[in-house]
């Protein structure tokens, strides 16, 4: 279950929507409204809040553009708008492994210390992160980290990263194994995926 913090009315906008194509304009606003604010959280838990609005504003400028190319058969819009925006943090992918390192460092006191990166570290929504968590993620590789964050933040099955990164379901399986191993390792034995949803709630 994401930790996002959608509104409760989006949970029944996107049933309806599922499976609609998003050609008509009545139905691509009602996405944007069902979703915008879960791909922007996050998108502000990848990169912090300063990019936040610009990442999740080219996500769905994107999906407008592409919106004949979607496919609701293969994808409900979820998971293809998360599937987009994960790209566009890809482009910023060094930022937010200098925030993630700089928060394991520093922890939620980031904000004290000297540095551009550390004050934009600072300023992630994730600060709540235990300094150790953020170290560990950060050390993961990009399509490691892509993977257990679709699942610890947005709530993404298997099947749906799958279609929105576009790699095999065997794949994301592997991908989080790997990552949820080295993330233990990283803490101690404890669960990240815990550890992840309990600082999003706290």
């Amino acid at each position: 279950m994401p930790w996002l913090g959608a509104r409760a009315g989006d949970a029944h906008a996107r049933e309806r929507l599922e499976g609609a194509p998003l050609t008509d304009a009545d139905a691509f606003a009602a996405v944007f409204d069902a979703c915008f604010g879960e791909i922007h959280a996050y998108v502000a838990q990848r990169l912090g809040p300063d990019h936040a609005e610009d990442v999740a504003s080219d996500t769905f400028l994107i999906a407008f553009r592409k919106r004949g190319q979607y496919d609701p058969s293969r994808a409900t819009a979820r998971a293809w708008l998360f599937g987009i925006a994960t790209k566009l943090v890809g482009r910023h992918r060094r930022q937010e492994a200098r925030a993630l390192r700089a928060l394991g460092r520093h922890g939620a006191e980031a904000d004290s210390a000297p540095g551009h990166e550390d004050r934009v570290s600072a300023q992630v929504s994730a600060q709540s992160l235990r300094p150790e968590l953020a170290a560990a993620l950060a050390a993961l590789h990009r399509r490691d980290r892509d993977v257990v964050l679709l699942v610890a933040l947005a709530g993404l099955s298997h099947e749906e990263i799958a279609t929105a990164l576009d790699i095999p379901y065997g794949t994301v399986g592997s991908r989080l194994s790997r990552a949820r191993r080295k993330l233990r390792a990283a803490l101690g034995g404890s669960n990240p995926m815990v550890e992840m949803e309990e600082a999003g709630r706290g």
